[in-house]
């Protein structure tokens, strides 16, 4: 008898996703008491070891069947392991301590530990919402971060993993997202104007939720948020120096391109800068979007990682 999981979440515009995560079997998953005539979600987890999140409509208290609003969250519990749901202060203070670094604000939703066959935990998979998104996380059973788990719309479970039209529909490599800095709305501009006039605007792009992210160097190189509404939201530095030289992705060190690939599956590249001292290249910084959450990834010269920052 296969184990799988299930994951019931709610969907609304404007609200940030809830999870409740259970484990069950194939033959018999139960469905969840919301309490709310919102939409809810029911997951499984497939040989493969990804997440079925299926979207459901419910009028009662009781979910319906899947819609086509439905995500996988990709090789989250690998095949022949077991998930068991944890308490968020069984979790180690490692992972913790990174959930609080990397997610500030975040909501602890649900998380479980994956054990083998003889009962030794291998690993922790931990579900949070930031921003009002999903983010699947997986550590290791030491409570080191391994990744961020890739998300897929149910129809795009197999080929690219996504679709014109849908919620990772940047994964096809045209950079739909990005916005010319001659075409940012005035509003933002002349948010610049006043408060960051010496800053030199890099490159701008507009999420999912019509929201906007600004790059720009001064004293170090920065991401201003603004809200669909136009108001400022926040600033994150993301390096020290004004790193201003933008590279291709082509052209970054084979490394980076792995690196990312294994711990951000499913990512989107977005704009990478390079830093150069007396000529020779002494850091990248790559912007990326996985799975609807913006990071800005360190690496040094030779490719290796040096951390990560959260943006949105």
């Amino acid at each position: 008898m296969k184990k799988l999981i299930t994951i019931y979440y709610t969907l609304a515009a404007s609200a940030a996703v809830v999870f409740a995560l259970s484990s069950c079997n194939k033959e018999a998953v139960s469905s969840l008491s919301t309490g709310s005539s919102k939409s809810a979600s029911t997951v499984t987890a497939t040989t493969n070891g990804d997440l079925l999140i299926a979207a459901t409509s419910s009028s009662s208290t009781t979910t319906t069947a899947a819609t086509k609003d439905s995500l996988f969250l990709m090789n989250a519990c690998p095949a022949g392991k077991r998930p068991d749901t944890v308490a968020f202060s069984a979790l180690s203070a490692s992972i913790t301590t990174y959930l609080t670094t990397n997610y500030s604000g975040y909501t602890f939703q649900k998380a479980f530990k994956v054990t083998d066959k003889s009962g030794t935990v291998t690993g922790y998979v931990v579900a949070i919402n930031y921003n009002s998104k999903p983010v699947g996380l997986k550590f290791d059973a030491s409570g080191t971060f391994v990744a961020v788990l890739e998300q897929r719309e149910r129809a795009d479970h197999d080929g690219p993993g996504w679709h014109p039209g849908g919620r990772f529909d940047n994964r096809n490599g045209m950079h739909p997202d990005t916005i010319a800095l001659s075409a940012l709305p005035a509003t933002i501009k002349s948010y610049f104007t006043a408060n960051y006039a010496t800053d030199t605007l890099l490159h701008a792009v507009v999420t999912k939720d019509t929201s906007y992210i600004v790059f720009s160097a001064n004293k170090g190189l920065f991401a201003t948020s603004f809200t669909s509404k136009l108001v400022f939201s926040k600033r994150v530095q993301l390096y020290p120096r004004p790193i201003k030289t933008p590279v291709l992705q082509a052209n970054l060190p084979a490394a980076i391109n792995t690196y990312l690939s294994a711990t951000y599956a499913g990512y989107v590249f977005d704009k990478a800068f390079v830093e150069k001292v007396s000529g020779v290249v002494s850091k990248y910084v790559v912007l990326i979007d996985a799975s609807g959450t913006r990071y800005a990834v360190q690496f040094d010269a030779s490719g290796v990682f040096v951390k990560a920052t959260t943006i949105k």
